[in-house]
């Protein structure tokens, strides 16, 4: 084996090494509590959707993952709300990739709360309705006002963009 081609297989290895380090480890959590780096691997149990997501607030603390149809097969952290109907999240207006996708391809995706997965879909919501949902959103994200950020440098929370995540079918 000559020089070059010995190169091009540690260079190679290296690279499949570090994919692979970052799709199991990812996404991260950073020190703003929201994840900004996503992953691929979901994980959980696909589970039957609840008729009631509410009790979800109290049996299941901090973020959960989202993960969209499609490619590239990104899973988020993101904050959530459980509602009767389904699942609140919210995000910054910063174009971020997932938000865009809802809107570019639609919202099919999979919510995992614990160690159980959802078949969801994701739609926008606008208006007084988008309001309402971004209070109850807020109140279990620490009971913030909407006129405060959820972190330094972030934009009032009044400002966020907010999808409402309803079961769809296995």
């Amino acid at each position: 084996m000559r020089k070059g081609e010995l190169i091009g297989l540690v260079l190679g290895a290296i690279l499949l090494v570090g994919m692979a380090s970052w799709m199991f480890t990812a996404p991260y959590l950073g020190n703003t509590g929201l994840a900004r780096t996503p992953g691929v691997i979901l994980g959980g149990t696909l589970t039957p959707v609840p008729s009631d997501f509410t009790p979800l607030n109290e049996s299941v603390r901090g973020p959960l993952l989202m993960k969209q149809a499609g490619f590239p097969p990104f899973v988020n952290y993101l904050s959530w709300v459980g509602t009767p109907d389904g699942v609140i999240t919210a995000t910054r207006p910063d174009g971020g990739l997932w938000a865009q996708r809802v809107r570019d391809r639609g919202g099919d995706g999979w919510l995992r709360i614990g160690e159980a997965t959802y078949p969801m879909e994701a739609i926008e919501i606008h208006g007084d309705e988008r309001i309402a949902m971004m209070r109850q959103w807020a109140a279990r994200s620490g009971g913030r006002s909407l006129d405060e950020p959820l972190y330094p440098g972030s934009e009032p929370l009044r400002d966020w963009e907010v999808f409402f995540w309803k079961p769809r079918e296995m």
